[in-house]
């Protein structure tokens, strides 16, 4: 797949990218080991959450709990792991790169977390049925274990724990990955293609598999984390990384450690933050990310407080994915055309206007459904237009360091945003739709931002003359 370096970006029918150049035989070998990798990791997230979102709402933890399990402490891992493994993976130099020995450490860790939660109700039940079979007042140890509710919680919480940690820390590298092995003409394709793959197993999975989740929770979960493990691990192996060039010294002293990581750490919030631009665009990808967050953490128990079934659940999300699918790759052509960022522009104008019917109108079976598949469409139109837009507008050789920058300041936001949007579905009584005007509002701060940023983007060249600052 690696043959010699050639200057530029496309030359005589050959794709580079760093020390990197792929023929068209090159470019669709390494296409299909990422897109592999890809299935299983998407086969990873499009079951866990709604499976763990559904176990939560079985079990019955308030809305204020489980805003804070399913989202604020997610974003929280975010917030202190980010940053650290994007700053040493940039610099990082080894034999198998700058981004796989991360990605092979912590790919067995979120299976191993996987098949925990897997096993969560059933290691809850027997160390419930353990405090039974004993006089439950005559220890501290056996009244906690009498609580079933939160020996449940308990174990999930430590599995979720692993998981998050290990697929946060995985999440923060695999983008740097794809912008250092996949030429940045092909990043808006390659992002469609992603997306597509993404959208198979979730129609794969909401189709033939949600509705069992009540019945066959161990096993499903298990089996797709045993999957994902393998499978991922396996394109690690596979995936080879080009040579980079040596990484900046900066902040190291002979006599105190401490010096040194205050020098890191200095040096991290300096290049970051300290342009206006840079600002500007984190609190863009901010708004965008969280506005999409009131309505997907809620959803399953919205469903539920409609009486709407998992498996119809599974069958409209599937068409939602279906719509998504036949939208991906043009979307990607769109994006590499007129730039993710004016595509996302528009993406963002259409879901304000989605999020606002769906507080009006989202309150029956019928307009829920109808509600959630046009915002599953539009949330996902804007994820696949702006998948490439971090690598069309960060520096390249510090790209990790600045998308962990960007979840950074994102991470406080999601860390509030579910509590507060259960607390208020909590207060009002479970008044659901209360979840699409809060996306509507973040929609709205996420498109004035959006606006803001293209003026600036256009006086550092636009699309056809960028140079990121």
């Amino acid at each position: 797949m690696k043959v010699p370096a050639k200057l530029g970006l496309w030359n005589s029918g050959r794709w580079s990218v760093g020390t990197l150049t792929y023929t068209t035989g090159g470019i669709v070998t390494l296409f299909l080991w990422l897109l592999w990798g890809d299935f299983s990791w998407s086969m990873r997230d499009r079951s866990i959450w709604p499976m763990a979102s559904w176990y939560l709402d079985h079990i019955g933890v308030s809305k204020l709990l489980f805003g804070l399990l399913m989202s604020s402490f997610p974003a929280l891992i975010g917030l202190v792991l980010g940053p650290i493994i994007s700053v040493k993976s940039d610099r990082h130099r080894g034999k198998w790169g700058r981004r796989i020995p991360f990605l092979i450490v912590t790919t067995p860790i979120a299976a191993f977390g996987m098949i925990g939660l897997a096993v969560t109700p059933i290691m809850a039940r027997w160390l419930h049925s353990l405090s039974q079979a004993s006089n439950p007042h005559n220890s501290p140890l056996n009244a906690i274990l009498g609580n079933e509710l939160l020996v449940s919680v308990v174990c999930f919480g430590i599995f979720w724990a692993a998981f998050e940690i290990a697929t946060i820390s995985g999440m923060a590298v695999f983008g740097g990955l794809i912008n250092d092995v996949v030429p940045a003409p092909l990043l808006g394709r390659f992002y469609g293609l992603f997306r597509a793959v993404s959208l198979i197993d979730g129609m794969i999975f909401n189709y033939w598999i949600m509705g069992h989740t009540p019945t066959h929770f161990t096993l499903i979960l298990a089996v797709i984390g045993i999957f994902y493990g393998i499978s991922f691990f396996w394109v690690c192996l596979k995936v080879k990384e080009g040579s980079y060039p040596p990484p900046p010294i900066v902040g190291f002293t002979s006599s105190s450690i401490h010096l040194s990581i205050f020098a890191w750490v200095k040096m991290y919030f300096r290049e970051c933050f300290a342009h206006p631009y840079y600002l500007w665009v984190f609190i863009m990808m901010m708004f965008s990310l969280v506005a999409f967050t009131p309505v997907n953490v809620f959803t399953i128990p919205y469903a539920n407080h409609l009486g709407v079934s998992m498996d119809t659940y599974g069958k409209f999300i599937t068409m939602t994915y279906m719509i998504s699918l036949m939208l991906a790759y043009p979307l990607g052509w769109l994006a590499d055309r007129f730039h993710p960022l004016r595509v996302s522009i528009g993406t963002l104008a259409g879901y304000f206007v989605v999020a606002g019917w769906g507080c009006l109108f989202a309150t029956t079976k019928t307009t829920y459904i109808v509600a959630m598949v046009l915002h599953g469409v539009l949330s996902g139109a804007y994820l696949t237009s702006a998948a490439s837009l971090a690598q069309r507008l960060f520096p390249h050789e510090r790209f990790a360091q600045f998308a962990s920058a960007a979840l950074l300041l994102a991470a406080p936001a999601n860390m509030a945003i579910a509590p507060l949007v259960g607390v208020m579905v909590d207060s009002t009584g479970d008044e659901y739709r209360y979840t699409f005007a809060s996306g509507c509002l973040l929609a709205l701060f996420a498109l004035v931002c959006a606006w803001h940023v293209h003026g600036k983007f256009m006086r550092l060249g636009g699309p056809s003359a960028y140079q990121a600052p």
